[in-house]
């Protein structure tokens, strides 16, 4: 005797499809499928979308100035147009280098030595001029001298050379010369009282 299968105990299946794998049965319901169904269709149309069209910003035109006419004067004859004449063209010199320190320093110091050598001439000059002076002055003085009306000439030379030669004479003994002393004291004391005399009377 056979006992009834497990498939013939179970209770009849809803509505829907129904799939069998072995001893294992899958229920799909409608329901399901109708909302597969639409997740499909939503696909399709995102996928079938028209791209939307983009916005061209279309930039305001600037208005072209075409430029007013300003009343124009009435015309006349036209003057006679003179021929311009050639250009001139002047030569220009170039500016000179601006001179370097160095040239400065030594142009300064040539400029002190031209100085001091005017400087050493004006004084050569008055040093010359000086000596001329002094030169003519000393010989007036001379002149002058030479010109006297009486030159007092020096007394007593006779007594003096006697005495002299009285003391080469007697070195050994100079006693033996006190008379040649007496008489040159005498002389010069005479020719003393000469000059003061001669001199109170001029």
């Amino acid at each position: 005797r056979r006992t009834p299968s497990k498939a013939s105990t179970r209770p009849p299946p809803p509505p829907g499809f129904l799939s069998a794998m072995g001893d294992y049965t899958i229920r799909i319901s409608t329901s399901l499928i109708e909302q597969l169904a639409r997740d499909d269709e939503k696909q399709v149309k995102r996928r079938t979308r028209k791209p939307k069209p983009r916005k061209v910003v279309e930039q305001p035109e600037e208005p072209q100035d075409n430029g007013r006419e300003l009343p124009t004067e009435p015309k006349g004859s036209p003057a006679p147009v003179l021929p311009f004449p050639p250009p001139m063209y002047l030569p220009v010199a170039p500016a000179p280098p601006p001179p370097p320190p160095v040239i400065q320093e030594v142009e300064a110091i040539r400029a002190v030595v031209v100085e001091s050598e005017k400087v050493l001439e004006k004084l050569q000059k008055k040093e010359a001029t000086m000596r001329e002076e002094l030169t003519k002055r000393a010989k007036e003085l001379h002149d002058k001298e030479f010109k006297l009306p009486y030159q007092n000439p020096s007394p007593c030379t006779d007594e003096r050379a006697g005495c002299a030669e009285c003391y080469r004479s007697n070195v050994q003994d100079p006693l033996k010369c006190a008379e040649a002393v007496k008489r040159f004291e005498a002389c010069v004391r005479m020719a003393r009282r000469g000059g003061t005399t001669m001199g109170a009377a001029q």
